[in-house]
């Protein structure tokens, strides 16, 4: 066998040479440090700006749903406040009207007290006129009558005014039910 044989059956084939492995190591300390001095830094930088925009997109998100659930609840505070002032329109509208209605009734009472009242006068006078009327008219017939029967006349005026009430007080003793007086 040669001399090279040997030395090549003495090397393993898997490890490779000592150079090899130097030069190796050289190259990955000189990529290393590169990425570790420019590389990681902006990555990083690229990272934290992110996570930061994200953060804010959270607290801005936060805030927004702060102001909607206050506004929401100032919304339904607003409702429930509208609601309470239209149940209090509506009370105040059905005292309104039944006050309104009780007045229209007491007015519609009075007017119509004041219309009978007004009639019973009325009713009243005419009576008195009809009762003046019918004495005038009775008592020149009673004093007619009387003067035919008596056969003198009764144009004295006292005792022509004393047959006439007599007479009537007869007539209206009658219509009452009352005996007659004299009879």
């Amino acid at each position: 066998m040669t001399p090279v044989n040997i030395v090549a059956s003495a090397e393993n084939p898997l490890l490779p040479a000592l150079y090899d492995i130097v030069w190796s190591a050289v190259c990955l300390l000189i990529v290393f440090l590169v990425v570790w001095k420019y590389v990681l830094p902006a990555f990083n930088k690229t990272l934290d700006e992110r996570a930061e925009r994200i953060q804010g997109g959270i607290e801005k998100a936060e805030k927004v749903q702060a102001e909607a659930d206050q506004a929401l609840a100032e919304y339904q505070k607003q409702l429930a406040d509208g609601r309470a002032e239209a149940a209090r329109l509506r009370a105040e509208a059905q005292e309104e009207g039944a006050q309104i209605i009780a007045d229209m009734k007491a007015q519609a009472h009075s007017e119509a007290d004041r219309i009978i009242a007004s009639a019973q006068n009325q009713i009243d006078a005419e009576r008195q006129a009809a009762m003046v009327q019918l004495r005038s008219e009775v008592g020149s017939l009673a004093t007619d009558l009387a003067s035919r029967i008596v056969g003198e006349s009764l144009t004295d005026d006292q005792r022509s005014a004393n047959v006439v009430d007599r007479f009537i007080s007869d007539l209206e003793s009658e219509s009452s039910g009352q005996p007659v007086k004299g009879a």
